[in-house]
């Protein structure tokens, strides 16, 4: 019964998390249709500003009726940089940098960021990155770059916007690297929420702003600007942080390659903007790129260290060969090995000289 009910929930557990990652997606792709509305009537800091409070007002809201209380301070670290870079830093100079380029340019730029978030997280969180992830993240890169220039206008590209759009997404990546460990200790909504403090806070001096600009702002980009912090920042952020725990920061980052292709979808229901044929085939690419990115390879070939193979799948049991034949009730093949104590694997030799463990009993 045990060997069963396991499979299942961790096939529950993966399917949640993937429905958490799809709302992130959507949410983000949503934004770009709204930014285009605020961003004509805010200021860049002042827009960050005005999107991250409506998300702190939500977000604290849900934390006061869940009773989620204060973030252990093992997670403080990981929620201070991810505050200060992704949720403050990013959002302003993602807004500027985008006023200053082109979309052509920006999608080359700023796309650059899962590839970071790659690298960052192979290098300090140890994440494996393996060959299908790579040639994912590639194929969905180029697809946004496709996308990028074919609805590129004559807008030209200044190099503040260039180096804006750069640091924009090296602010994303570290921010989603060290927001990783956070949430090994603290929940997605403990540190989503603490995460925007922290943003709203590094963006205070945008306050005058925001509030001049408000009085004048037609009330259709103050809503715009509201459905900012409650959706793609309240909700998407805490969905990002769910699917976060499930999985590596490198995957997660392939995951957001989706967002072109969706803006593309979006701007055509929404907007009328009716995509050529060069940007739904880089939409395309993006999707073909996920689909790839997130795939697993078939059984890893176990080595002699028990590693796993090299899509990083947890290696198979060994077979009867590699063990002598344990009693009658316990027949060789997967099942021989069950849990220990403190989860080592017992062979069976081991488990005759403890028969309260036969029956499986926890």
């Amino acid at each position: 019964m045990m060997n069963v009910s396991r499979p299942r929930s961790a096939r529950r557990a993966e399917l949640l998390a993937a429905g958490a990652a799809t709302v992130t997606v959507v949410l983000w792709a949503s934004a770009f249709v709204s930014i285009r509305s605020a961003g004509a009537a805010y200021s860049p800091g002042a827009l960050a500003l005005g999107r991250l409070a409506a998300g702190v007002l939500v977000l604290g809201a849900i934390c006061l009726w869940r009773r989620e209380g204060v973030p252990p301070r093992s997670a403080w670290r990981g929620i201070m940089v991810s505050g200060v870079l992704w949720f403050g830093f990013y959002m302003v100079a993602l807004n500027w940098g985008e006023q200053q380029v082109d979309a052509g340019t920006a999608a080359l730029v700023v796309n650059v960021g899962p590839i970071l978030i790659a690298l960052l997280g192979a290098r300090l969180l140890g994440d494996s990155v393996p060959p299908r992830l790579l040639a994912g993240m590639a194929v969905s890169f180029a697809g946004a770059v496709t996308v990028g220039l074919s609805m590129s206008g004559e807008g030209g590209s200044s190099v503040l916007g260039v180096v804006l759009c750069l640091l924009a997404a090296m602010a994303y990546a570290a921010g989603v690297v060290a927001q990783k460990p956070a949430l090994g200790t603290g929940s997605p909504l403990q540190v989503t929420t603490y995460g925007c403090l922290v943003g709203a806070v590094v963006c205070l001096p945008f306050a005058g702003q925001l509030v001049r600009e408000a009085a004048e702002a037609p009330v259709s980009a103050t809503l715009n600007m509201v459905y900012l912090g409650v959706f793609p920042t309240a909700l998407a952020f805490t969905t990002w942080a769910y699917a976060l725990t499930r999985t590596t920061a490198s995957r997660m980052g392939a995951t957001t390659y989706a967002v072109p292709a969706l803006v593309v979808l979006m701007s055509w229901l929404a907007l009328g903007e009716v995509p050529g044929p060069l940007t739904l085939l880089g939409g395309a690419l993006c999707l073909a790129g996920v689909a790839v990115s997130r795939s697993r390879a078939g059984t890893g070939t176990r080595t002699e260290s028990g590693a796993a193979g090299p899509a990083g799948t947890v290696p198979a049991p060994p077979g009867p060969e590699e063990y002598p034949p344990g009693p009658e009730e316990y027949p060789p093949g997967p099942e021989e090995y069950r849990e220990g104590t403190h989860g080592v694997r017992e062979a069976p030799d081991a488990r005759e000289a403890r028969p309260d463990r036969a029956s499986g009993s926890m």
